[in-house]
């Protein structure tokens, strides 16, 4: 059983605190970054059981995160939580191995929570 460890890669410091305190109360140990820069050498010294992560970010956006991770053999769940709607970012987080997809100003924190500890059990 993996460590009940959650990366949170959000350039937006206030939507990270609030997903890092509704998951540290449901017993997550929660790492922040606010972009996929440090993503390779953070894996490297943990162990997480998955990893949320926003698209638009600066130096190293989702789309990049998600193909490192693919690149690397990194087998770790990516839910991706973003401002950006269209089908077709959808589609293509999708194809690089997301298995969820939320528009933040349409989900509420407690519905990405939840989908959290669904896909960690």
């Amino acid at each position: 059983m993996h460590a009940k460890k959650v990366l949170i890669i959000e350039d937006d410091k206030a939507l990270a605190r609030a997903l890092t305190l509704k998951l540290i109360h449901e017993g997550f140990e929660v790492v922040n970054l606010s972009n996929g820069e440090k993503l390779l050498d953070t894996l490297k010294s943990n162990d997480f059981s998955l990893i949320l992560c926003d698209l638009m970010m600066p130096v190293v956006d989702g789309f990049q995160v998600l193909k490192l991770l693919r690149d690397n053999d990194i087998k770790i769940p990516v839910i991706v939580v973003s401002n950006l709607g269209q089908a077709e970012d959808e589609k293509r987080v999708r194809e690089l191995g997301a298995v969820d997809f939320f528009i933040k100003s349409d989900t509420p924190l407690s519905k990405i929570v939840e989908r959290v500890k669904q896909v960690h059990t």
